[in-house]
């Protein structure tokens, strides 16, 4: 199809196309995810499989577009510098919206819902391509996209506690992860928000969590760069807790294990 076909079905609203199957016009959004034009991924794409998933389009079809975005995270895994990578980061946004929706009213089996999460944390913890914002071909965010999937199957009825804490080790493991460059654009905020989204079902417990703070805090002092993203996460984790409305259970305690951490890792601070 066309770009002018688009950017008419953009015009409308991003209305259902009646001149097409549905099948053909998401075969095609879904290879646009891909593209490296940040119009037609960003600007077309997802937001149109979006809204069609929001205004239950999909409702009856659900379990096949999650699959089909599922299969999306694997498109050029351990590839680092390519294009492949925004197949793979906006088909994890586009799982997210189907976990939302399922959220919102059950129309997915749970094991398929917990099938689309081990999908997603096992590209999170291979992706290799790290970039945020590429100059001329726009966000590829892949760790952001995928803290967002993360956060949004954090509060799926499908999760429990076992899952929870799985969730919790991917987020440590992404955070302490070997890099070369520290994240800088606003991957820890996504990061600590899906966190926090994991802490808000009140479903994991305090000396769990202080246990993997610790763990995160134990990594190398500054300069490393993945010593730098601990760093980051952490302040940002503890911002979000202080600040941030429908607090946990966990809050209080939990700012003070922070506090703790973050004291230790900057003692200059201490000095002044």
């Amino acid at each position: 199809m066309s770009g002018s076909y688009w950017e008419a079905v953009r015009e409308t609203g991003l209305s259902v196309p009646s001149d097409r199957p549905l099948d053909e016009l998401t075969a095609e959004l879904t290879r646009m995810l891909g593209d490296a034009d940040p119009d037609i991924r960003d600007g077309l794409a997802y937001p149109a499989l979006s809204a069609w998933i929001a205004q239950g389009v999909y409702d009856d079809l659900l379990t096949g577009l999650g699959d089909g975005m599922a299969a999306g995270l694997v498109v050029g895994l351990g590839e680092a510098g390519s294009d492949t990578v925004f197949r793979r980061s906006f088909s994890a946004l586009v799982l997210r919206e189907c976990i939302a929706r399922d959220n919102d009213r059950p129309l997915v089996p749970g094991g398929k819902v917990l099938e689309w999460g081990d999908r997603v944390a096992t590209w999170m913890l291979r992706e290799r391509d790290l970039r945020g914002f590429v100059p001329g071909k726009g966000w590829a965010h892949a760790v952001a996209h995928g803290a967002d999937a993360l956060g949004t199957l954090a509060a799926s009825p499908h999760v429990a506690t076992p899952e929870l804490t799985v969730i919790l080790d991917v987020i440590a493991d992404r955070v302490l992860a070997e890099v070369t460059t520290a994240y800088g654009q606003g991957e820890a905020d996504r990061l600590a928000r899906a966190t926090v989204a994991v802490l808000r079902r009140d479903l994991v417990p305090l000396n769990v969590v202080e246990r993997w703070v610790a763990r995160i805090g134990s990594s190398t002092a500054m300069p490393a760069a993945d010593a730098g993203n601990a760093e980051a996460f952490l302040r940002a984790l503890y911002l979000q807790l202080a600040l941030g409305p429908n607090p946990p259970e966990v809050r209080a305690d939990l700012l003070l294990t922070l506090v703790d951490v973050l004291r230790r890792r900057n003692p200059d601070l201490r000095r002044r």
